[in-house]
């Protein structure tokens, strides 16, 4: 037994500065060290004994290696500690807030991404980043297959082969229904475009002889093929920048609470917008009603214009004279009357 624990200790031993290098990075910031006696009593813990002389050694050898060991007076004692980091904590702030506030990245998996950027900073500055990870009132996915269907889309872009998948919309049920009787798209996929906090892919329709765009969010079981892909030409000639203007814009105004009305055939129009967290009211004629917070303009109002009959604005009655006023103002300004 006694020779089993020296050769745990032994292999524990050669481990020393692989564990130095884990306390430094867990406890310690520019604002936190720690002493001499503290370090030692960290390494005891991982089955390390850790003796001042060598000790000394063994910060040479890891500021040899990259890692920035600083020493400073504290009272009466020396504090030792990592200062410079790959990421400041700026930094890793900003990828925080850029991962909360992304629509395509799941709650889970943005609190899973959260912890791993938490692991690039001590445990004092960790806390930081957790505090501002609360970010109210955003439409998340609910798709967690789209970190996989990313990465195998660009795997698919790289290797230029065609990709197969079925393509999702919701009902007014909140369900999920199969466009296309649950049959497969098979398109030849050329970029990935990113928009309003969407991910789209751009890819060439041979039935069509034209680029589509595809939610990534809305495909099901997606699948790359042997065929190598087509629409190199078609490609080439396509002015992605303008395309993203034509069919994308984002919303400004006051906010303001309205009530919808719209046909059931809507329904995933309005869960695209404003997420499936919405109540939805089934009337009798084929239609539901939502009351929903917009930001009030002429972005939102040409948002339910370009819906046509099948979505109009019931509620307030302030927000539905302006609509009044602006058909009216668009009806004299094309000469209707």
């Amino acid at each position: 037994m006694a020779a089993k624990r020296g050769e745990q200790g032994g292999r524990n031993q050669k481990l020393k500065l692989l564990y130095l290098a884990k306390i430094f990075s867990e406890e310690t910031d520019e604002h936190h060290g720690l002493t001499m006696p503290e370090l030692i009593d960290r390494l005891e813990k991982y089955g390390v004994n850790g003796e001042r002389k060598a000790l000394y050694d063994d910060f040479a050898q890891l500021r040899y290696f990259g890692m920035d060991i600083v020493s400073k007076p504290q009272g009466r004692q020396t504090v030792y500690s990592l200062n410079i980091r790959e990421f400041d904590l700026p930094e890793l702030k900003l990828l925080v807030d850029s991962v909360q506030a992304a629509k395509f990245i799941t709650d889970t998996k943005s609190a899973e991404l959260i912890e791993k950027l938490e692991h690039l900073c001590s445990r004092h500055d960790a806390s930081q980043l957790h505090r501002q990870v609360t970010i109210a009132g955003r439409v998340k996915a609910g798709n967690e297959s789209i970190y996989v269907n990313v990465d195998l889309l660009h795997e698919a872009i790289e290797n230029g082969r065609m990709v197969a998948f079925q393509y999702f919309q919701w009902n007014v049920k909140k369900e999920q229904e199969l466009r296309r009787g649950g049959a497969f798209y098979q398109v030849s996929p050329w970029a990935m475009m990113w928009d309003d906090e969407k991910y789209y892919l751009l890819a060439y329709d041979a039935a069509d002889d034209r680029i589509k765009h595809y939610r990534v969010d809305k495909m099901k079981s997606l699948r790359i093929e042997e065929e190598p892909r087509q629409g190199k030409e078609q490609f080439r000639k396509f002015d992605i920048a303008r395309y993203s203007k034509s069919l994308f814009g984002m919303f400004g105004g006051d906010e303001v609470r309205v009530t919808l009305e719209a046909d059931n055939s809507m329904a995933n129009v309005i869960i695209d917008r404003f997420g499936r967290d919405i109540m939805m009211i089934p009337k009798k004629n084929g239609t539901f009603r939502t009351t929903v917070t917009v930001a009030f303009s002429d972005q939102f109002l040409s948002w339910v214009f370009a819906l046509g009959n099948k979505v109009r604005i019931v509620s307030p009655e302030s927000v539905v004279n302006e609509v009044k006023e602006r058909v009216r103002g668009l009806a004299a300004q094309y000469g209707v009357f």
